[in-house]
């Protein structure tokens, strides 16, 4: 049977409304464009996944309180931001299927946005006196800016080994699920150990969530996803690092010439990921996702049976059985 977000989300369910409610509120402002502009933002929001790991990490570590809803205001706040920023950085006119804020509004006032969001977010913790949240969202912020640019760096040269690879998705994707969870733990007054431990768990679920978006690149038949978007932006991904490790030095630097070259070509995106098939880099990447996944699950196993525990096992579990 496959998981639903829906029935994953039912402990929380209430308290998801409370927070829509809270969230929006916290976006208000007496300037016209940047109301229109917050209620489009969140008009287009996604799976929610974020504020579902900050609610069940706090009901499995003491239990759900008013600065939960903070906690889980300031890490979409501050990461919206990031969202925004990054559109313009990339250039990118959609975001999930909606028009990104750029497209619409030009850069000038995405960047303004931005800021105005993580303003927002900053003011939501420091009015309440709630730094040791801020601290943990902060940390991560910081952890991606530095994740990105480093895979920047790399990406000229496409010589990124496995453990470069690990330390990016570990500080692009990793470190915000982790700060939602070791938030969640922090809001419910749970103990700097129970918080570190969530903050562990939140790191091996973002690092196989990042590695299954890696996977969808070669190909999932449920999906529909166009192949190859990572070859093409040349991005460097665990299946194909591990395939070109195992090569001969003729057969490496035919495929880095491919990809720096002729990435624009799809019947020469289609050999590297027949290549990445073949050379095991698709089994590789599964085998890696599979143990991140089972760290996972051995540190929540170590907390008290309740709702809030299953549906946190039952979240990682979609987060790597997910089609999209």
């Amino acid at each position: 049977m496959s998981l639903k977000l829906k029935d994953i989300q039912a402990p929380i369910a209430s308290e998801m409304q409370e927070f829509e409610k809270k969230f929006r509120a916290s976006m208000k402002s007496k300037v016209l464009l940047l109301d229109k502009i917050m209620s489009y933002i969140v008009k287009r929001k996604g799976k929610q996944m974020r504020p579902m790991f900050v609610f069940l990490s706090a009901g499995v570590s003491g239990g759900i309180s008013e600065p939960t809803y903070r906690g889980a205001s300031l890490i979409e706040l501050l990461h919206t931001a990031t969202l925004v920023h990054d559109d313009v950085v990339d250039d990118a006119n959609y975001r999930r299927g909606f028009f990104s804020i750029n497209a619409l509004w030009k850069n000038k006032i995405a960047v303004l946005v931005g800021d105005y969001l993580l303003s927002r977010g900053l003011l939501l913790s420091v009015d309440h006196g709630d730094y040791d949240l801020l601290k943990i969202v902060s940390e991560a912020v910081k952890e991606m800016s530095e994740g990105e640019l480093l895979q920047m760096e790399k990406a000229r040269n496409l010589d990124i080994t496995e453990d470069v690879y690990y330390e990016i998705i570990r500080q692009k994707t990793a470190s915000l699920i982790a700060s939602c969870c070791a938030v969640g733990a922090c809001s419910s007054g749970a103990s700097e150990e129970v918080v570190r431990n969530m903050r562990s768990f939140g790191e091996k679920v973002g690092m196989a969530f990042q590695i299954k978006d890696d996977l969808f690149d070669y190909g999932s038949e449920e999906i529909g996803k166009p192949l190859g978007i990572d070859i093409k932006e040349k991005k460097m991904t665990l299946p194909l690092i591990y395939a070109l490790n195992k090569s001969s030095w003729s057969e490496k630097r035919r495929i880095t010439n491919i990809i720096k070259n002729q990435s624009h070509k799809p019947k020469k995106v289609s050999e590297v990921i027949d290549y990445v098939k073949q050379s095991g880099g698709i089994a590789y990447a599964n085998e890696v996702m599979g143990r991140y996944y089972q760290e996972a699950c051995d540190i929540i196993d170590r907390f008290e049976d309740s709702v809030y525990k299953t549906s946190l096992s039952q979240l990682i579990k979609f987060t790597i059985e997910r089609t999209k």
